[in-house]
């Protein structure tokens, strides 16, 4: 799969009418009620179609497999993620102030998924499958863009960053690090991140060493 070519874990029919779209959030909700009882691996199509009060075949009418499914609750949630990155970033005032806006992001990500059970699950299923994963990894890259654009007039004309690799990795290991966090004790997570805020503020945009 590659972002110009998505067809294999997209809709298979796309919901146009309201009782469409209504079986679809149905078949959704019951998928993430599912994952986060027991994981995408062990989630089955006709379970599935059980839990939604769906025909099995209409299930499939709307999903070619359980991938497209995984795919579409990956995308709600990087969705929200974006429109928030974007919210957030679009007030930036200074450097100082990215860099404070990104550790408040990283409390905003925790507090919101933390008490999300299927959040997990999705995210974790994107190890069942190569194209789910490079979903993942566009949406961590859609999330340094935002991030890059929004800053690019503040950096010096002399800054010698490689702004491109350096956010993509930071927003790479934002995600990863809030997801550790979440399968953690509370406690302990905000320890956790409060170091790698710590981290992040500095070395994010620190100028390399010559």
């Amino acid at each position: 799969m590659t972002p110009d070519n998505p067809d294999r874990i997209t809709f298979r029919k796309r919901p146009q009418q309201e009782r469409s779209i209504q079986r679809v959030d149905a078949i959704l909700s019951a998928a993430a009620t599912l994952i986060a009882e027991k994981g995408v691996s062990a989630m089955k199509m006709t379970e599935l179609a059980v839990v939604a009060a769906i025909p099995i075949g209409s299930v499939y009418q709307y999903f070619p497999d359980k991938g497209a499914i995984v795919r579409a609750l990956l995308d709600r949630h990087a969705k929200l993620i974006q429109e928030k990155v974007e919210e957030a970033f679009s007030s930036v005032t200074s450097l100082d102030h990215a860099i404070e806006l990104v550790c408040g992001m990283i409390d905003w990500y925790y507090s919101e998924f933390r008490g999300d059970p299927a959040y997990l699950g999705v995210w974790l299923g994107t190890d069942i499958d190569k194209d789910i994963l490079q979903l993942n990894i566009l949406h961590s890259n859609r999330v340094a863009e935002i991030f890059l654009t929004c800053i690019q007039p503040f950096l010096p004309a002399e800054s010698r960053i490689d702004l491109k690799a350096r956010t993509q990795l930071f927003s790479h290991l934002i995600g990863a690090s809030v997801r550790f966090a979440i399968m953690s004790d509370d406690g302990m997570a905000k320890r956790m991140l409060g170091e790698w805020k710590q981290v992040i503020r500095t070395t994010l945009l620190a100028e390399p060493a010559l």
